[in-house]
């Protein structure tokens, strides 16, 4: 479970309504998305509001069944 989860519960007990628990998510939100917004907009370099991510993982891998999967996650658990 994320933040989210928890405040769920916090905000239960307080008393708030279920219906503004997103509202309240979202207000504590706000002050990064607008600077993220606004970093956005100062830089006329950057058109995508998102970080470059390059993948430096396997090109490609054997699938393995998931009943291989479980078998050889209990193999290990006994070698512990």
């Amino acid at each position: 479970p994320n933040v989210d989860f928890y405040s769920g519960i916090v905000l239960k007990a307080l008393g708030i309504p279920r219906s503004m628990y997103t509202v309240l998510f979202a207000v504590g939100r706000c002050i990064g998305w607008i600077s993220h917004w606004k970093e956005m907009i100062e830089d006329p370099k950057q058109r995508i509001g998102r970080p470059r991510q390059l993948y430096i993982g396997h090109k490609q891998r054997e699938y393995k069944n998931i009943k291989d999967r479980i078998q050889h996650l209990n193999e290990n658990e006994k070698t512990k």
